[in-house]
């Protein structure tokens, strides 16, 4: 019989590491590509009024996505935690109090969004032209929370158990499922932006049902079972306890990003489109490192539970040191290509120019974000969510704002802007990556 899980606790780190890793890759690839067939899709052929209606809520739906990533950085570090430590009874109400606490997080979020969407699309200064439009698009797509919540959390349990590819397999499926609906809703029902959204909320509720229909036939610890399935506070608790931290994170990165594009906004209109156009490296980027991330707090969550604490050191080292060369080869390969990757977005030669500018800067400067989120996902790995938390926050957002208002005023220059992004995750970095070290020194101890 087939087997999809990995024993994260034995066997070479840097061979299982990439295995794992690289289905968690194309997983974050596919996101961001059928993100932007969404926009393709209602850009063509419904008009640059749906467009901007659907732009002008990206952010927010990055935010709320990232709130559930992050709870779900939770039951995945915990989930690992059990399985190395083949504690069956814990596995098994870990498991089954995460589903809940999943669900009604998404089932939150889509309460609060439906009820105060025009209000936060409002504050937003959103084109009035665009706000019906918008508050439509984000009311609808919102209702695909719930599903959205369960799919990360059944892709943070398998993820855990080192079963890295039903869920790319999933989400292959939903995700060429979502763009025959966008270009069916859009072009032969002429839904416009409802049409998009309807696209992507059932596409979300499809990944969910697949996801969970294989937690229900596992016959595995981790697997669900629908009697089982009931409030363990304790549980609760701690998964409270290192997922809130990671979505309050994921949260203030996003704030913390508006204050960025304010002072992007001071310049002229070329500078502004230059930068959104460069800007489309990021999540490519930052999702393929992303996945070594989640590499790093499930192995050493693993191998923490399984007492095999020199193992928990190597797993950080290893993640690291891919996390930082798939940063380093991407930004610079991107920098080399620069002229027909901003192709893709602009055909205005002085647009082109200054997103070369933002490119130059941030080509070596991708790969010293992994020192700091390689890091914070080695504490989470090792039920440490709150102080790292706070570090990120002091480190990577307050200072921000503290640069913008300082040396980004001094100079005024967009290169001075763009420079606070390898500065905060240095200082950031060092941080974390003193914190890690104390706490697997007293892990190891105990």
């Amino acid at each position: 019989m087939k087997t999809y899980e990995m024993d994260l606790c034995s066997g070479s780190l840097w061979k299982k590491v990439l295995v794992y890793s690289v289905p968690l890759m194309f997983s974050n690839i596919l996101q961001v590509l059928f993100n932007m067939s969404d926009l393709a899709v209602v850009g063509k052929f419904a008009g640059p009024i749906a467009l901007g209606a659907v732009g002008s809520t990206s952010i927010l739906v990055t935010l709320f996505t990232g709130l559930l990533i992050g709870l779900a950085s939770g039951v995945n570090a915990l989930t690992a935690l059990h399985i190395g430590s083949k504690n069956g009874k814990e596995l098994k109400e870990t498991v089954h109090a995460s589903v809940i606490l999943c669900f009604f997080a998404g089932l939150l979020i889509l309460a609060l969004g439906i009820l105060f969407a025009p209000a936060i699309l409002t504050a937003m200064h959103t084109k009035s032209e665009l706000i019906s439009d918008a508050v439509l698009y984000l009311r609808i797509y919102l209702l695909g929370m719930p599903a959205l919540g369960l799919y990360n959390f059944g892709n943070a349990v398998l993820s855990a158990a080192g079963d890295t590819r039903r869920p790319l397999y999933y989400l292959l499926l939903s995700g060429i499922i979502n763009v025959l609906l966008n270009l069916f809703f859009v072009i032969i029902c002429k839904w416009d932006v409802a049409g998009v959204a309807a696209a992507s909320i059932i596409s979300q509720y499809l990944s969910a049902v697949l996801i969970l229909a294989v937690l229900f036939k596992s016959k595995e610890g981790f697997g669900l079972h629908i009697k089982d399935i009931k409030l363990y506070p304790d549980k609760m608790k701690w998964i409270l306890k290192i997922g809130i931290p990671a979505a309050f994170q994921n949260g203030l990165f996003a704030i913390a990003n508006l204050f960025v594009q304010t002072s992007v906004n001071s310049f002229d209109h070329v500078m502004v489109e230059g930068n959104s156009a460069a800007a489309n490296a990021d999540p490519l980027v930052y999702d393929m490192m992303a996945a070594f991330y989640t590499a790093c707090s499930s192995f050493i969550a693993q191998n923490a539970g399984a007492r095999k604490t020199e193992r928990i050191l190597k797993s950080y080292v290893v993640c690291l040191t891919y996390s930082f060369l798939i940063g380093l080869m991407i930004g610079v390969g991107l920098y080399l290509l620069r002229n027909p990757f901003l192709a893709l977005f602009t055909n205005d030669p002085a647009v082109a120019g200054a997103g070369i500018t933002r490119l130059s800067v941030m080509a070596l400067s991708y790969s010293v974000s992994a020192f700091m989120d390689c890091s914070i996902a080695a504490s989470r790995g090792l039920g440490r969510s709150v102080l790292p938390t706070i570090i990120v926050i002091m480190g990577s957002c307050i200072f921000r704002i503290v640069w913008i208002y300082t040396i980004f005023a001094y100079f005024k220059t967009i290169q001075s802007l763009y420079l606070l992004y390898v500065f905060s995750w240095f200082i950031t970095a060092v941080a974390e990556i003193a914190y890690f070290l104390a706490v697997y020194k007293k892990t190891k101890r105990l």
